[in-house]
């Protein structure tokens, strides 16, 4: 074993003897050596973007900004939010919605109910 792992190992123990007694018993019934207290954190969900390199923070100020009228509802606006979330998640429920919404759109224009 090399140095570094050494001194690794040795932190780790540091840290888990540190530990109240429950807390060390939760991680040995999930095992010690897959432990690793040094993990980085993962990224906050605010920093995830889309396609187009946006965050939902940005593609939502953007659609609230496109409106021609800022009078909307709380509930419009958790909608919007809520969908913008879901599709940036690439949730599949999400992405439905925002599918039958644009071919709803589509069909409204050409049987001449709206226009673009």
């Amino acid at each position: 074993m090399n140095d570094a792992k050494k001194e690794e190992e040795a932190r780790k123990k540091i840290i888990f003897d540190s530990m109240s007694e429950r807390r060390q018993k939760h991680i040995l019934k999930r095992g010690y050596a897959e432990w690793d207290p040094f993990q980085e954190p993962k990224d906050p969900i605010d920093i995830r973007q889309d396609r187009t390199r946006r965050t939902s923070q940005m593609l939502i100020r953007e659609f609230f900004q496109s409106l021609e009228s800022n009078a909307y509802s709380n509930e419009y606006g958790r909608g919007a939010f809520e969908l913008c979330m879901g599709i940036i998640n690439e949730n599949e429920k999400y992405q439905g919605m925002f599918d039958f919404a644009c071919w709803y759109k589509d069909l409204l224009i050409k049987e001449g109910h709206e226009t673009e």
